[in-house]
């Protein structure tokens, strides 16, 4: 384990029963009151291969946000945000899937990817997958190719890699 994980871990939170009874919630937002670590963890996000040849960074909505806009900060590169139902106007792509405690739908301006052919996805957790693996379809079905899923943190007993295409850069694997 190399210090920016050390730091990583010692910084999260975990709270049981949220959002709902039998989860078991994994807080990393702590990370962002710490802008030594913060800034160690942005820098090491953005030095993979499948970033660094990405046109584009879509991040997904909310705390995928804030990884995201550092990143793309920090590469010098466009940011793409898919969000919640309702939040952007124009014409949408827009794909249903499954939560482990739900089901969603996210959203993507169709002019905001229309001049890239390769993204990568960022977003805070990776648990079931289904999140990213929403985000991969709009993206593929628009004839885009994924580079990569980059994480924080990844929940790998609940085997959500196993729904994506892509590679999957993730920080912390719990």
């Amino acid at each position: 384990m190399n210090q920016l994980q050390k730091n990583l871990l010692n910084l999260f939170g975990s709270y049981k029963d949220f959002p709902k009874k039998g989860i078991i919630f994994c807080d990393i937002l702590p990370v962002l009151r710490d802008p030594e670590v913060f800034s160690d963890l942005i820098k090491n996000m953005s030095e993979t291969k499948g970033m660094k040849n990405s046109e584009a960074i879509v991040a997904i909505d909310a705390r995928g946000f804030i990884f995201g806009t550092a990143i793309c900060q920090n590469l010098k590169k466009p940011l793409i945000c898919a969000r919640k139902p309702g939040k952007l106007p124009g014409e949408i792509l827009s794909t249903s899937y499954k939560l482990e405690y739900g089901e969603n739908t996210l959203c993507i301006q169709k002019e905001s990817i229309k001049s890239y052919k390769s993204f990568s996805i960022v977003d805070d957790l990776l648990a079931t997958g289904g999140t990213a693996a929403c985000v991969e379809k709009m993206l593929l079905d628009e004839g885009k190719s994924v580079n990569e899923l980059s994480v924080v943190v990844e929940l790998q007993d609940l085997n959500g890699k196993a729904k994506l295409n892509c590679n999957v850069n993730s920080q912390i694997i719990l």
